[in-house]
Parts: C-alpha cells; structure tokens; sequence
C-alpha cells in the first residue's frame, strides 16, 4: 500500500493504494466520486473520463500512483453549492442524455473542447466526443446542445 494525494475537484483527499489499482477504482471506491463511470475498463466507451491537470484522460488506463500530488476533476467538480454547472444545465434542458450513463464523460470531453475552441463548429464537436460512446441518443442531441452553449458564450 502506498500513501497519495490527490486534489480532486478543489480538494486536497488522500488515499492508500496498490500499486496495481487505476484512478478509476480509487476516485469510485476510495473518494466517493461515483460520476465516473466504469464501462468497457479498457478507454474504448469514455465513462471513465476526467481531467487530470486540465486534460480528459480515461481514468481506467491511468495507474492511481501516477495521480498523486495532480488535480483530478469530475463531474461533480463542476457544480457549485449542489447548483450545476451552466454546461450541466443546457444538457439537461435539453434532455440531450437519455439513461444518463455516458453523461459524465461526454460532458468531461466537451469542457476540454471548449476550453481549447469555444466556439466549435459541429464537426469539432463531433470529433471531440468521438472517444464517448452512448447508446441512447444517435449524438445529435448532444451536438446540437454543445453548439448551441457555445454559441450562447
């Protein structure tokens, strides 16, 4: 077992782990945060996505050890005093998820596109989300959501 820390969503939590245990297992089993999802454990289906120091990385092929002493944020990160995010807030309005399964890690892979184009044309946001994998909506809905936000913005 050894000893980490992790910045998760603002705050500093530490943890003990295996040497063989990932991000995924720790942030799910060790901190609570239950938004991440485990799907396919092998970074094909994007449940599992989060940004570590600012970058979605699928969290299942990420050994925890390799997280220690970085800022991890989830999904739950992203809401303020239990009021969701304006990004979590259009996606619901617009009932863009249906079982709501992949939301977290679709919404994790638009923050990055938008940090980096926040303006996107739909093609952008096609390609940014390519990575998660939902088997409810077809993507429209959740294309069209993210254009939509950005062009608000």
């Amino acid at each position: 077992m050894k000893k980490i820390v992790i910045k998760l969503n603002g705050e500093t939590r530490y943890t003990h782990v295996e040497p063989n245990d990932t991000l995924l297992d720790i942030l799910r089993d060790n901190l609570g945060a239950t938004s991440v999802k485990s799907g396919c454990e092998r970074g094909d289906c994007g449940a599992c996505a989060v940004l570590l120091q600012g970058e979605s990385v699928r969290s299942c092929l990420i050994f925890a050890v390799e997280a220690d002493g970085q800022a991890v944020e989830t999904i739950e990160g992203m809401s303020k005093d239990r009021k969701m995010s304006d990004l979590q807030t259009a996606f619901h309005e617009k009932n863009a998820f249906q079982c709501g399964f992949c939301a977290p890690g679709t919404i994790i892979s638009t923050v990055e596109l938008l940090k980096e184009n926040p303006q996107p044309e739909k093609a952008e946001i096609q390609e940014a989300i390519a990575g998660n994998l939902c088997r409810c909506t077809g993507y429209s809905t959740i294309i069209d959501t993210v254009k939509e936000f950005s062009e608000k913005k």
